[in-house]
């Protein structure tokens, strides 16, 4: 197939001068289905009311300027989606095991909308809880706390599965292991429930377990030793079932104080490691987990947890795994600190400081529903107004998909019609293709690395068309095209060879235009 030449050409993009951004950045939102907190709306059991009402948030989202959403999939022992191990969610339908009518199945609609739009879909699953409230919740005939009474422990007015439990243990995997085998999704994400937090006076009843599988241990060491199997028999399931599916895991913001253990940070709180019983460090350094999102849902200044003290630390402690940030912005108004419109702004701007922190993950979706102090458009307009790739992962997958190859430019009225596509040679499934400008004549050498990124489509085929309008002045533009995997991973640019920004001017529109080809081109010079 011959290759159109060089892609000089004039065009009229808008240009926004802003502060420089990264190009790879981790943007998400937490859609939180348990008690409809966030996703479908209370009451609302209609199908087409519910994907109406999940595509608004996402493009609510997408402008601005996320590029993931981390959906609760399985908040209480049932599903968002079809399950042989699991009923219907009651907050999908307002019953536990009653299926959508008109029916459909909402994790595979989710997905393909967060994909169309070029975000990143996180199945968002609860590991233990099994009865959201005793005696008060949904439960179908055919729910696990009723085949499997034997597998549950009550506290606090919620049924939990007995994490010593290994028979519950396999279940829960194999829950996970089933969604990960049929659905297209970016990651499996859990969130800081495994041991319940506690309750004052009241002790985790897991006595008989502790006795039958304790093996000598501790309570608290057997504990961790029952989160940390979960773990990586998780991990293992995964990987198992797709290589390339990443598992991250959300906890509480503190694993230690530095009270309790040197490593720990300059914090005066519940931990994760010493009440709920999660060495979240350990799962980090072995590598069973891809990604930390720790739940800083404090200020700056916070007397027993400091946001900036927070930051630092996990900074310090991700052993090289990504580590996006839990912001709470829930917390808009319920304080001085929080009625400061810069809090959030300022946490961002902090944790663009450190390379080891790679992103922030918002609790919740509701929150921007409000714009509370005007947050969104903090996002929109200036800290996301330029797009961010997800960071790829190198332990995952580092190899770069191919340069696309530029078949034809064509003049259609007023645009420039370029057509690209995937590099025969490449069999990968292309995420999207993105379209760079170099806008700035002073840069003498005017390359790829001085580019700005101007359009993006995520067509997932191996073909796409961009329409670029020309611009009025005559003034040339290099454009750059690539590819981007599923991965993350870029391609090199295409052209990726070095031309000296020259052009003959024979028309009002200010390129060549070959009559035979109808194509625009710009001739290279020696």
């Amino acid at each position: 197939m011959k290759r159109t030449t060089i892609l000089l050409v004039g065009a009229c993009f808008l240009v926004f001068n802003v502060v420089a951004q990264p190009k790879y950045e981790f943007r998400a939102a937490w859609i939180a289905t348990v008690d409809n907190i966030d996703w479908p709306t209370r009451g609302n059991y209609n199908t087409e009311s519910q994907k109406a009402e999940y595509i608004h948030l996402l493009d609510m989202h997408k402008r601005n300027g996320l590029n993931a959403v981390i959906v609760q999939v399985r908040p209480c022992a049932d599903a968002f989606y079809p399950s042989q191990y699991e009923p219907w969610s009651q907050w999908l339908t307002g019953k536990q095991g009653k299926a959508p009518v008109p029916y459909y199945d909402p994790m595979q609609f989710m997905v393909e909308e967060a994909h169309k739009r070029g975000m990143e879909f996180h199945a968002w699953c609860n590991p233990y809880r099994a009865e959201f409230q005793i005696g008060k919740s949904s439960i179908a005939a055919n729910h696990i706390t009723k085949m499997h009474p034997e597998w549950f422990l009550s506290y606090g007015g919620t049924r939990y599965f007995d994490p010593g439990n290994k028979e519950a243990q396999h279940y829960v995997v194999n829950v996970i292991r089933d969604i990960v085998s049929r659905y297209d999704i970016d990651a499996v994400h859990f969130d800081d429930y495994f041991y319940p937090y506690p309750i004052s006076g009241k002790e985790f009843p897991d006595k008989d377990s502790y006795q039958k599988y304790g093996n000598g241990l501790s309570l608290a060491d057997w504990r961790r030793s029952n989160t940390d199997s979960i773990i990586l028999k998780l991990s293992n399931a995964i990987k198992e079932e797709n290589r390339l599916c990443r598992f991250g895991i959300s906890p509480f913001a503190i694993w230690k104080n530095r009270s309790q253990d040197p490593e720990g940070s300059e914090t005066q709180s519940m931990t994760n490691y010493n009440e709920l019983y999660a060495d979240i460090l350990l799962w980090l350094k072995s590598g069973w987990i891809d990604y930390v999102a720790p739940q800083i849902y404090f200020e700056f200044g916070h007397p027993r947890a400091a946001y900036e003290v927070l930051l630092d630390w996990w900074a310090k402690h991700s052993y090289g795994r990504h580590c996006y940030v839990g912001l709470g912005i829930f917390k808009a108004g319920t304080n001085a600190a929080w009625r400061d419109k810069t809090q959030i702004p300022r946490q961002i701007q902090a944790m663009r400081k450190y390379p080891e922190i790679q992103g922030a993950i918002y609790f919740s979706t509701a929150s921007f529903l409000k714009n509370p102090l005007g947050w969104n458009d903090s996002l929109r307009f200036n800290y996301y107004k330029e797009p961010a790739l997800v960071p790829p992962m190198s332990w995952l997958d580092s190899v770069r998909p191919g340069t696309p190859d530029v078949v034809s430019i064509k003049p259609v009225d007023t645009t420039l019609r370029i057509e690209v596509v995937r590099t025969t040679a490449d069999k990968r499934k292309i995420k999207a293709y993105r379209l760079y400008a170099c806008y700035n004549e002073e840069y003498s050498n005017n390359n790829f690395y001085n580019a700005q990124l101007i359009g993006c489509r995520f067509d997932q085929c191996d073909t796409c068309v961009f329409y670029a309008p020309l611009r009025s002045d005559k003034k040339f533009v290099r454009f750059y095209v690539t590819t981007l995997d599923d991965e993350n991973n870029e391609s090199k640019p295409y052209p990726n060879w070095p031309i000296k920004l020259e052009a003959v001017k024979v028309d009002r529109l200010g390129w060549t235009l070959n009559k035979e080809t109808n194509t625009a081109a710009i001739p290279p010079t020696p």
